[in-house]
């Protein structure tokens, strides 16, 4: 039988108790430390990382009050709060190691034990450790992203009154737990929508979880969002968390969900409604509290009528809906984008400040922005990275080339030509993606997948 791979800490002055542990869990356990004096303890804990703990509850002779294990218990969560703690305890002493678990231990063991039962007690203890430090490192995670303000994703107070009324309709919704969708052309900001909805709720000091539906394939999706018990498929090495699971009491965020295939939107339905999960391969269901927040580019009401996207689903995620403008349509916040793009570009590659010139101004306003707020910080990011002087000029500004443009009889690059092809084909059909589709001798499903494989 294979060994665990697990770091397994034995503390106990009693030599035959200690030996009988090391001798019995190094059957089971990859690595196995004992100490006889728990003097000891406090140095071995900060120089090695353990999965579990067995800790005595007695250590001076004569003494059975418990009081030193409880005392080197504060001393190891003082320095590791996600230890996990099992504490040895005569049988006669329950109750001092049910105070025990009251102080932080996981749970006791009764001497003499059982095997079986001191062996599942440690796996047990083993799975909680390896949780907590996932817990801890997305924890860390997040404090990193909201500490650096989610530079990729700030906010900024808009000028325009398009955004102003968004603003406001943030400040409404943020303090409640409604669903929000949130609409918008690629590259508008959704996600800089869904995290400053998630920073002003109650729940900013949790987890936000963004999820990108567009990139699980039907296979990855439930293992993905709904996570798995160890053997559940070929690949289940370990029992694994889902996405939804971690953003429990915090923030899920959903985007592009208008690429869900319309046979899982039924299982997504399901949790939403009931906020349970069930990881693939158990039977167990499990109660998430989380805060949704869904987006995308597609036309779901239209979605809808073809039978697309479930009605009922759109229903449940649309409690509130927020449609960010494009940036052609609110020209007036492109000066305080630039600016805080400018400064940002200019901090990130070690540059002198550089402002816009007038000129260069009205060039950056009369642009029609087909990639939106995403394009503006390309654009700004390009100048600052080949540019050293402060006043930035008109030609310091280079913008890709509309794809109508693009299109001339020497254009041969396949790519390009169905991009035409497909905007073309929605523009002459209204914005109707099956006449679209029709149009374009290709089903409905299909269109969709291009529409995101080519961000249009």
């Amino acid at each position: 039988m294979a060994l665990i791979e697990s770091s397994i800490l034995i503390v106990d002055d009693n030599d035959q108790i200690r030996e009988s542990l090391e001798l019995f869990l190094g059957r089971h356990f990859s690595d196995i430390t004992s100490l006889s004096n728990p003097n000891n303890l406090v140095f071995t804990v900060e120089n090695k990382s353990f999965d579990v703990i067995l800790l005595d509850m007695n250590f001076s002779s004569g003494r059975y009050s418990g009081n030193e294990g409880l005392f080197w218990l504060q001393e190891i969560l003082k320095r590791d709060k996600d230890s996990v703690i099992i504490l040895i305890t005569a049988y006669g002493k329950v109750e001092l190691a049910v105070n025990g678990i009251k102080e932080g231990a996981f749970d006791f063991i009764l001497k003499p034990w059982e095997n079986e039962k001191l062996i599942s007690t440690i796996k047990a203890g083993i799975e909680l450790r390896k949780s907590r430090l996932e817990i801890a490192e997305l924890k860390d995670q997040q404090q990193i992203l909201n500490s650096d303000s989610d530079k990729e994703y700030s906010f900024l107070k808009s000028t325009s009154p398009e955004m102003k009324k968004i603003e406001d309709i943030i400040s409404k919704v943020a303090e409640t737990d409604a669903n929000i969708l949130v609409l918008g052309e690629n590259g508008t900001g959704k996600e800089v929508i869904a995290r400053e909805i998630h920073r002003q709720s109650k729940r900013n000091r949790q987890i936000f979880m963004s999820v990108d539906l567009s990139s699980l394939s039907d296979t990855l999706f439930e293992s993905e969002l709904f996570g798995y018990k160890k053997g559940a498929f070929t690949d289940a090495k370990e029992d694994r968390a889902g996405k939804i699971e971690v953003s429990n009491k915090g923030t899920l965020f959903l985007d592009e969900i208008g690429n869900l295939p319309i046979n899982l939107q039924s299982k997504l339905l399901t949790t939403i409604q009931t906020k349970t999960i069930t990881r693939l391969g158990s039977t167990q269901s499990k109660k998430i509290d989380f805060r949704l927040i869904c987006a995308t580019n597609k036309p779901l009401n239209q979605m809808v009528q073809e039978g697309s996207f479930r009605e009922d689903l759109f229903f449940r995620i649309n409690t509130v809906q927020i449609e960010i403008p494009p940036l052609r349509n609110r020209k007036t916040d492109i000066l305080p984008l630039c600016e805080y793009f400018l400064a940002q570009h200019t901090k990130k590659y070690n540059k002198p400040q550089m402002i816009l010139s007038k000129s260069a101004l009205t060039k950056l306003q009369n642009y029609l922005w087909p990639g939106n707020v995403r394009e503006l910080k390309h654009v700004i990011e390009r100048a600052v990275i080949l540019n050293t002087h402060s006043h930035l000029k008109p030609e310091d500004f280079v913008f890709s080339e509309s794809i109508e443009n693009k299109i001339t009889d020497d254009v041969l690059n396949l790519i390009e030509l169905e991009k035409f092809a497909i905007k073309k084909a929605i523009k002459k059909s209204g914005g109707n993606m099956s006449k679209a589709a029709e149009a374009l001798g290709i089903s409905r499903t299909t269109l969709y997948f291009k529409l995101s494989k080519y961000g249009l």
